[in-house]
């Protein structure tokens, strides 16, 4: 795909769209992640050994199952897109954030400073919420706010965890080492920020909600993505290693339907 034919960059409305439309499945299906996860999942699926097509992804990521647009599907646990207009309006931004990210991931950078570079759309929800007046905070009694980037990594490792046998250790050791380090970068964002807030970035004039090693880590995460890319894109699908056909017993009929004993037809 040519510069020419990308679609259109995402905007915020766009991304707001998004998050509405995931809203309304929630009210439907209440495990349907937030777009960070699903941002994620595009990476990681972008990166996998073989292409994942929404028809296989999707049904598990939103957890739609086979349901069709505006019909449940009867299968407890499942939800469903309102209605076509809603399903299509949906794989239309699914299809240009794709789009955006693989293009990102296929641009020859050398610093995560550059426009072409990958950058995951991901939310300071702690410093968005600390940012609010106490009186307008939400309820968040025992409930743990996620640090940032964390949604995205564990929606990266959902596709690496349901794909398994696509991301299972190559057999070539530096392939392997290769690949074990770029995923325990992206696991270390699966983490809590343990450090001390320094920054917030949800707004500049906010209260400090994330740390400097955060920032780091994300950094070798993005770029932990980059390697995993050329990684599977250099070794290519895997291919099944091909199976001797059983050979019949001297003593067996012979499988051309002779009537004859094999080691006095076809295997003589």
């Amino acid at each position: 795909m040519t510069t020419e034919t990308l679609p259109p960059p995402m905007e915020n409305d766009d991304f707001d769209t998004l998050d509405a439309i995931l809203d309304d499945l929630r009210t439907r299906g209440e495990d349907v992640p937030q777009w960070e996860f699903c941002e994620g999942a595009i990476a990681a699926l972008l990166c996998t050994r073989r292409l994942v097509l929404p028809d296989e992804c999707l049904p598990l990521l939103l957890g739609t199952g086979d349901s069709q647009p505006g019909v449940a599907s009867g299968e407890e646990g499942d939800t469903w897109f309102a209605d076509e207009a809603q399903y299509a309006q949906f794989m239309v931004l699914w299809t240009r954030r794709w789009a955006e990210v693989a293009a990102s991931l296929s641009a020859n950078v050398e610093s995560l400073d550059d426009e072409r570079a990958y950058h995951p759309e991901v939310m300071d929800v702690r410093g968005a919420v600390w940012g609010l007046p106490e009186a307008e905070r939400p309820e968040l009694e025992g409930q743990e706010l996620p640090a940032f980037a964390q949604v995205w990594a564990l929606g990266f490792m959902f596709v690496v965890e349901n794909w398994s046998e696509e991301w299972a250790e190559p057999r070539d050791k530096e392939a392997a080492e290769m690949l074990n380090d770029a995923l325990d970068a992206i696991v270390e964002l699966t983490e809590d920020d343990a450090g001390q807030p320094t920054v917030c970035m949800h707004d500049e004039d906010g209260p400090p909600s994330v740390s400097d090693e955060r920032l780091n880590a994300l950094g070798a995460a993005i770029w932990a993505v980059y390697d995993l890319r050329q990684l599977w894109q250099s070794l290519g699908p895997k291919v099944e290693p091909a199976r001797k056909a059983v050979e019949p017993g001297r003593n067996d009929p012979c499988p051309c339907g002779s009537g004859k004993k094999y080691k006095k037809c076809h295997g003589a």
